[in-house]
């Protein structure tokens, strides 16, 4: 896989002390939800190549959640309406960077080659205590596996996160529980990469840690977490970026050597 990177970092959470503390979410404008950045054309060709390749490994949904997965294919584009750059015609759209997508596809894989986020749905049945995944279109995992996670609950895909417990896993269900569809939340994660692969599968348990002094690159998840607001479900958007230790700014830098110490290549 293509090494693809940013030029710099727009969004740095460990500059920001509550962004590293879990869930360190915080509201953002409907508007914010999808994003776009400088490696919007390349990232879309891998996406795009993924899709048609390795469909059974990008892209999952369970019976029960085709219609949360219409509501958010017609949301994204909805959003896309209003968005420089993209044109829309009867059956397909005109992304920014020249390619036509057809929209006669499966709802996820059409919105998985119009937007650089990854998009998953979960939902709650009735009498269950936690939501669970349905449906994904996942072009950019980082360490962890689709074909693992699909069916689960949130408490159970957590599992390998050993933060990630028993008191956070309340907080983190019931934000979901109080999430409005007109009030989106986002927050972000940081992870050390020796390598520049965006597709990093890994099943449970076996993380991408790089050996002290080995990190070459930088990866800052930005994550959303909207309400649907007919079918009621949540989408959790990932939009992924990858960048080289030299394309962050001074201090940033001085930050990060502070929290995650010894992790990268002497300068």
């Amino acid at each position: 896989m293509t090494t693809i990177l940013q030029q710099g970092l727009p969004l740095a959470p460990w500059m920001e002390d509550h962004m590293m503390r879990l869930p360190g979410t915080g509201p953002i404008a409907l508007a914010d939800w999808l994003q776009r950045d400088d490696a919007f054309a390349a990232q879309m060709a891998c996406r795009d190549r993924l899709i048609a390749e390795r469909t059974a490994e990008v892209h999952a949904l369970l019976p029960g959640a085709e219609a949360a997965a219409a509501e958010l294919h017609d949301l994204v584009l909805a959003h896309l309406d209003a968005a420089p750059g993209y044109a829309q015609a009867p059956g397909a759209v005109l992304r920014p960077d020249g390619v036509r997508v057809p929209l006669d596809g499966p709802p996820l894989l059409v919105a998985g080659r119009l937007v650089q986020e990854d998009l998953c749905l979960l939902d709650k049945a009735e009498g269950e205590a936690e939501h669970r995944l349905v449906g994904a279109i996942l072009c950019f995992p980082s360490n962890w596996t689709l074909s693992q996670k699909i069916g689960r609950t949130l408490g159970r895909i957590h599992v390998p996160i050993e933060s990630y417990d028993a008191g956070i896993a309340r907080r983190v269900q019931r934000m979901f529980d109080l999430i409005r569809p007109e009030a989106p939340v986002m927050r972000a994660n940081l992870i050390v990469y020796a390598e520049g692969d965006l597709f990093n599968p890994r099943p449970e348990f076996e993380r991408h840690t790089p050996d002290p002094g080995t990190g070459r690159f930088v990866r800052v998840e930005r994550q959303t977490i909207l309400r649907l607001p007919e079918t009621r479900a949540m989408v959790f958007s990932i939009h992924t970026w990858m960048v080289a230790l030299s394309a962050l700014t001074p201090e940033q830098r001085a930050r990060l050597a502070a929290v995650r110490p010894g992790a990268f290549e002497p300068a």
